[in-house]
């Protein structure tokens, strides 16, 4: 147990350009009090124009840096086996011009597909019909209803999503929020298999 060293990789570290990544910064570490502090400052990467936005770090790459370090400690890895460094890159300042755009497409695209839903299973109709079982009378136009109806499609759009404009109404993730989650490990796994030199082997490899 004196002897052993337990890491455990981070999923995602994002880093600026031109940094250094140490130990401490991809991997939690349970080692030997005299021997923690130099571990954690292990150097394991320096990211330079080459790398581009994603770095991917293995385990046995850090497990061969540790042993040579310290040749009679026994390293123990946990978790994932990988860590996918992420350099944030400069962005580009936000076109207002684009985003209104975008916004106003996003907003007709939008609009159309909820009427189109409602021409196909007769909305209108479906309303007609209420509004003469509970009134009696024949309305062509049941705004009774439809008003009420307009503000309630509204309200259970920003319920689903769980979010009014940048405000989360409660912690539970929203459909959308696990569907991006879901994506980004599909993604995440895709890289790791990609960019990993290690994970893949071709037979005119040396």
């Amino acid at each position: 147990m004196e002897n052993t060293v337990y890491i455990r990789m981070r999923n995602r570290v994002q880093v600026k350009p031109n940094e250094s990544i140490f130990l401490k910064d991809i991997a939690q570490i349970i080692s030997r009090e005299e021997i923690h502090s130099t571990l954690e400052k292990l150097p394991v990467h320096k990211v330079s124009p080459e790398d581009n936005n994603i770095i991917i770090i293995d385990v046995m790459m850090v497990v061969r840096m540790i042993t040579k370090q310290f040749p009679t400690v026994d390293v123990q890895a946990i978790g994932p086996t990988q860590t996918i460094i992420e350099v944030m890159l400069k962005k580009k300042p936000v076109s207002y011009s684009l985003f209104l755009v975008v916004w106003f497409l996003l907003f007709i695209g939008s609009a159309i597909t909820i009427m189109n839903f409602h021409e196909d299973v007769s909305m209108q109709a479906v309303h007609q019909r209420i509004y003469t079982m509970i009134t009696g009378k024949q309305e062509s136009k049941p705004l009774l209803l439809q008003i009420p109806y307009s503000f309630g499609l509204g309200l259970g759009m920003i319920l689903f999503f769980n979010h009014f404009f940048k405000k989360r109404i409660n912690e539970e993730p929203s459909p959308l929020e696990v569907e991006m989650f879901k994506y980004q490990q599909s993604l995440d796994q895709y890289v790791i298999l990609n960019e990993n030199k290690e994970s893949l082997k071709r037979l005119d490899d040396d």
